[in-house]
């Protein structure tokens, strides 16, 4: 039985994924600070480089939430566990006797920055701002594993859509009780994507010979108006309260101002390698959740 060692389990898609992994007939092993974890590790300590011997791969999930009001430390905290987490990864790994063959590292589609209304395929360059440095950053030391000789894929994660988690459990009382609205214009775009989906990726990028990154973005992408249109007449509730800038920026800080970008991306790369989305569109993905 093929074993694979997860990062960051416990989370909304770690959850999912040691599910569907253990279903496909997968040893998963987890590595994280929780009691439950296989191997106990905080990123601020070594990573057990016992955890990742005879592994097929290993899934790098681990990251404090970004969706949080920011300040210094919040940032760095952010930074820290993803950047010097992947980093203490690699480390473990350079010393591991029987290293994993691939490493499928997270990242985020706020690599991109503020692009407006460009297309975004994997081959986009990164943007500016505190995310983007971050993305570009924490992409760089996952690349170190192809010194290692491991293969290397990065998924550049779009806002995923689940059942319970992730950002349809904060959306969701406002738009239920009738009072949700589109965010400031509503004309930034808004990759999103099905958990399925996401864990789909993850999943195809440890059975098949991609490399780079990949963009986990379902094709449909819509603005933030359509989103919140389509959203509305899911639950059969009105939409019609906007949330502006500046109520934005009063709860989150500059958080609430990265709310508001535009990023078109497209799962060019994703779609070449092979991946078929099992919900390419979002009323199909709406359809299928309990809302």
């Amino acid at each position: 039985m093929k074993r694979i060692v997860v990062t960051g389990a416990s989370g909304f898609i770690g959850t999912r994924l040691c599910d569907v992994l253990r279903q496909s007939g997968y040893q998963v092993a987890t590595v994280g600070r929780g009691p439950s974890a296989t191997f106990r590790w905080d990123y601020t300590s070594d990573a057990p480089p016992e955890a990742f011997e005879s592994a097929e791969a290993v899934v790098h999930l681990a990251g404090e939430p970004v969706v949080q009001r920011w300040s210094a430390q919040v940032k760095q905290r952010i930074h820290d566990s993803r950047v010097r987490s992947t980093e203490r990864l690699i480390q473990a790994l350079s010393i591991t006797r029987d290293r994993p063959k691939v490493l499928v590292c997270a990242s985020a589609v706020g690599y991109y920055g503020n692009s407006k209304d460009h297309p975004l395929p994997e081959t986009a360059g990164p943007g500016k701002g505190f995310l983007a440095d971050l993305c570009r950053e924490w992409e760089a030391k996952a690349d170190l594993a192809e010194s290692l000789g491991m293969r290397v894929v990065k998924i550049r994660t779009g806002i995923v859509l689940g059942e319970n988690g992730g950002a349809l459990k904060q959306m969701l009382p406002a738009f239920k009780a009738g009072v949700g609205g589109r965010l400031a214009g509503g004309t930034q775009w808004m990759p999103w994507i099905h958990l399925d989906d996401i864990v789909g990726i993850f999943q195809h990028a440890i059975a098949n010979p991609v490399n780079g990154p990949l963009n986990g973005a379902a094709p449909g992408i819509v603005t933030n108006r359509d989103f919140t249109a389509k959203l509305a007449a899911a639950l059969h509730r009105p939409a019609f309260l906007p949330v502006p800038k500046f109520a934005l920026s009063l709860l989150f800080g500059e958080m609430g101002e990265v709310m508001l970008d535009s990023q078109r991306v497209i799962p060019t790369a994703t779609i070449e390698s092979g991946y078929r989305f099992r919900y390419p569109d979002l009323p199909s993905a709406l359809a299928s959740l309990k809302l």
